[in-house]
């Protein structure tokens, strides 16, 4: 009888150990698995998570066919491959379910590879009264689309929550430019504002960061009419600022920089394009510091990322031969490169406008340069920016649309550099 409570004294305490290290190896990979979900402040500025603005459409109307799941599976396969871990889309709208399609084959990815990792910058389009109508816009008040869209974004945020980080209120919705939509800052700083209250009630994630991604005009680094009370209400709501910066358009409405200066004309026509781009990396430069100079004097705290900037590869209009010879895949290729190492290297996400060509932007012109602002073609070739990836082998095995990933070209640089022209000079000064 002895023995038999020794025994079972012992056995208790065995089974009591085996109990308290259950718990224990429980508890700790519970921690390890909370140090290891990635948030919107550990994923922004990290040169380990590249960020692109990614369009699946291959049709040159979205409303024809939505890419298909499997399609986008393969497209974010392809960019999971160059190292992109963050993607931006622009709209939630219901008859476009090409955003909650994108969060599905992701989380299908997820699901069949456990390594796989993407994340996403969640647009909520956001149009003023009469948008995209044949009446006239009305830009002091919004279009009563736009409770919709934000329930939508909020919707699909809580239903991915390991994949949607960023919600992006508007795009370019402030810049009066866009004159067929755009809205005062009030009106994104009301949503902007609604979206921080859904995540101190714990309708949201707290670690959810909500942003608008606009022109760099709009967050008051440029034209001063721009600096308005909401606007500084907004800097201080959002939880990063979200800016856009085209070198490229600015080679033709802003062209002073793009001009060959006197004391290089004496190079080659390589030495002058090189030198051109890098006057658009200072180009970039100089507008990402106005805005963040103007953005810090409000709030010294917030944080600055890139949340569009391109250069297309074709333009048969005026940054084509008759404008400012800027659309090639050369310079295209300079710029990528220039703009990684730069925002890299200071800490900037920088959502890369964008990953693939699609024609629907321009429809009616296959040689318009809004379609053509893609790493990949429509086919899904390589461009010259990514033949290095190409080399490498980090495409091998995957497809876009039946289609082995191949260079440009055929990889003749030298067939490239044909198409690459130095930039005109005949701008007025």
């Amino acid at each position: 009888m002895k023995n038999i409570k020794s025994n079972f004294k012992i056995t208790i305490l065995v089974l009591v150990s085996i109990i308290g290290f259950g718990c224990s190896f429980s508890e700790e990979n519970k921690k390890e698995e909370i140090k290891e979900e990635m948030t919107a402040a550990k994923i922004l500025g990290n040169p380990d998570y590249l960020a692109i603005s990614y369009g699946g459409y291959r049709e040159k109307s979205r409303e024809d066919k939505q890419p298909t799941i499997p399609e986008l599976k393969e497209d974010l396969k392809l960019m999971y491959a160059m190292g992109i871990r963050i993607i931006r889309t622009y709209n939630v709208q219901p008859e476009l379910p090409h955003a909650a399609n994108i969060l599905e084959a992701i989380h299908q990815l997820k699901k069949e590879d456990t390594t796989f990792e993407m994340y996403v910058m969640l647009g909520a389009w956001i149009d003023c009264l009469n948008a995209w109508t044949d009446k006239m816009p009305d830009h002091e008040i919004e279009s009563d689309q736009n409770e919709g869209e934000i329930s939508r974004a909020v919707a699909l945020a809580n239903k991915y929550p390991d994949i949607v980080k960023i919600i992006a209120v508007g795009n370019e919705a402030m810049i009066r430019w866009a004159t067929s939509y755009f809205v005062r800052p009030n009106v994104i700083l009301k949503y902007v504002n609604h979206l921080q209250t859904l995540k101190k009630e714990g309708k949201l994630s707290k670690d959810l960061w909500i942003t608008c991604s606009d022109d760099f005009a709009s967050w008051g680094g440029g034209d001063l009419s721009y600096r308005v009370k909401d606007l500084e209400d907004l800097i201080k709501a959002v939880d990063y600022v979200s800016m856009h910066t085209y070198a490229y358009h600015n080679t033709h409405y802003n062209s002073e920089f793009w001009r060959v200066p006197d004391h290089e004309q004496g190079l080659t026509d390589k030495e002058k394009i090189d030198f051109s781009m890098i006057r658009c990396l200072n180009f970039a430069k100089t507008q990402y510091a106005n805005v963040a100079n103007y953005v810090k004097s409000i709030d010294s705290t917030k944080t600055i990322h890139i949340g569009e900037t391109g250069w297309a590869s074709i333009s048969d209009g005026q940054y084509g031969v008759p404008g400012s010879r800027a659309s090639d895949e050369y310079k295209q290729g300079l710029y990528y490169k220039h703009l990684r190492e730069w925002t890299n290297k200071e800490g900037i996400s920088c959502f890369y406008f964008e990953a693939f060509d699609e024609q629907w932007k321009d429809a009616q012109n296959s040689q318009g340069s809004e379609n053509h602002f893609g790493l990949f073609t429509l086919k899904g070739e390589a461009k010259y920016p990514l033949w290095n990836l190409v080399d490498k082998g980090v495409f091998n095995g995957l497809k876009r649309d039946g289609n082995s990933i191949i260079k440009t070209y055929k990889g003749n640089k030298e067939e490239l550099m044909k198409s690459v022209l130095v930039p005109n000079t005949e701008y007025p000064r």
